[in-house]
């Protein structure tokens, strides 16, 4: 014969549970009836060992005072294994989407507008990122704020502006190279955007020495508004790059060389550089390049860099 309830066995588990700890407590509160100590006469060995049970207090708090136990709401106990998992599946999704929220970073400028960020990674999937980089221009509250940011530009207010972005980084294609990056950045105040792909290949050299090369590609965009009687037109511009670097971690010193070619330009543009890392977060680096017109740019320059 079989037969069945209303209730899931989940159910009927943790009713068993509650009623089993009501029961306990009720218990706690019934003072035993008074019995005489044994005599020392009595005593043994044993005995002396055993730990002896300490009486209910009188004064101890009644749990179920004012409760009125016909009252309790029972339903509360109607939840099922399924609806359990769902609960705790859903405190996961809330927790993951807590840490992967948006990142926002903000870093104030000489002429006092600010450099605001934001990032938020969409996937786990080959780390697939969107965000937008913005400069956001700071309003004047005087007077003579006004008239000190039109003389220092030009004679207009500095305007603020920003690019939307989507990048994505994937693996590579076996022994050839090891990561492929892809970003898109959209600028609408421009008229600008960029799609970009790079190819890296990482070949350790020894313990202390890796070498990295690197091949990049990009598309450049760029609109016109059209005005009246002359129709917007778009221009694109080609280019590519190649990189190698050598890393010394003994020393935190690495020396790159490296060269670039656009459509804009007849010839490759040829650079090379060197990074030294001073101590914790604080680095220096020196570049010297070709420029298209002919000349040689040089840079100097030192960096800190702290993420708490």
């Amino acid at each position: 014969m079989e037969f069945t309830t209303g209730f899931g066995w989940s159910r009927l588990l943790l009713a068993a549970a509650f009623i089993f700890g009501s029961v306990l407590t009720a218990q706690a509160q019934i003072i035993p009836p008074f019995s005489p100590a044994p005599t020392p006469a009595a005593a043994t060995p044993d005995d002396e060992e055993a730990e002896v049970a300490e009486a209910p207090d009188v004064n101890d708090a009644d749990v179920l005072k004012g409760i009125d136990v016909d009252k309790l709401d029972w339903s509360q106990l109607a939840i099922d294994a399924g609806t359990l998992n769902d609960i705790i599946a859903a405190k996961k999704r809330a927790q993951a989407a807590a840490n992967n929220g948006m990142n926002w970073s903000s870093n104030a400028n000489a002429n006092g507008s600010s450099a605001v960020t934001v990032k938020q990674s969409v996937s786990s999937f080959w780390d697939t990122r969107v965000g937008a980089d913005m400069t956001v221009a700071k309003e004047p509250t005087t007077m003579s704020e006004l008239l000190a940011q039109k003389a220092e530009n030009g004679g207009n207010l500095p305007q603020s502006s920003g690019s939307a972005w989507a990048a994505a980084t994937a693996p590579g294609a076996g022994a050839i190279w090891d990561k492929t990056a892809v970003e898109a950045r959209v600028d609408p105040g421009s008229e600008q955007s960029k799609l970009g792909a790079s190819l890296t290949k990482s070949v350790p050299l020894s313990s202390d020495y890796s070498l990295t090369l690197q091949n990049g590609y990009s598309v450049n965009q760029q609109g016109t508004t059209a005005l009246p009687g002359v129709g917007g037109h778009v221009t694109r511009n080609y280019g590519t790059d190649q990189s190698a670097k050598v890393e010394i971690t003994d020393t935190g010193t690495s020396i790159s060389a490296g060269q670039t070619m656009s459509t804009s330009d007849d010839k490759w543009l040829r650079k090379v550089g060197a990074e030294q890392k001073l101590f914790d977060n604080v680095t220096v680096s020196g570049s010297v390049g070709e420029t298209s017109q002919g000349a040689i740019n040089k840079s100097l320059t030192a960096g800190f860099k702290k993420s708490w």
